[in-house]
């Protein structure tokens, strides 16, 4: 196992909303047999609401302090050698605060999926605040891939079998 990790046992999975990063990550922590966290699931856990309604009553910027102070809260995990497999909000990678925080403590995976399937899985779903206009949401995709490709690894991920991605992860030489 890479140095980096075994310091700081955190595994990061970044990419746009919809891509797959809680379904993989379960299923990568079973693998390893580590603990897994979702950073939206830690948020509507701690503020008690829902991230929509974080969006549309206090705003996109109030919501951005919250995510840093979770992702923070998590990380303090890591550095005291807690592993963990933690999949990220689709907008949390493009804070250069955050990515440096997180290349720090760990490595940083991009799922990447087409934009195709992404509208796919995300058909029907209101609770997405930032996918409601389909113009603002095509273009906020094409926005967050330069912060995304920031990532240490870049991760194919454009299938419907999470177990494919996760197979592609276990052969990186990080492990």
């Amino acid at each position: 196992m890479l140095l980096k990790l075994k310091r700081t046992p955190g595994l990061y999975l970044v990419g746009f909303m919809g891509c797959g990063k809680s379904a993989v990550g379960r299923l990568l922590a079973d693998e390893l047999g580590w603990p897994f966290a979702d950073i939206d699931e830690d948020i509507e856990q701690s503020q008690g609401v829902s991230i929509a309604d974080i969006f549309d009553q206090r705003g996109e910027e109030e919501f951005r302090k919250i995510e840093r102070e979770a992702i923070r809260q998590r990380l303090r995990e890591v550095e005291s050698g807690k592993p963990i497999v933690l999949a990220l909000g689709g907008g949390a990678f493009v804070d250069p605060a955050n990515q440096k925080l997180l290349e720090d403590r760990g490595v940083t995976m991009w799922l990447d999926c087409s934009f195709t399937r992404i509208c796919t899985r995300l058909e029907g779903q209101e609770q997405r605040p930032l996918a409601r206009d389909p113009d603002k949401f095509r273009q906020l995709y094409h926005d967050r891939r330069d912060s995304y490709s920031k990532a240490e690894y870049r991760i194919e991920a454009d299938t419907d079998d999470p177990a494919t991605v996760v197979a592609a992860i276990l052969k990186l030489p990080i492990f």
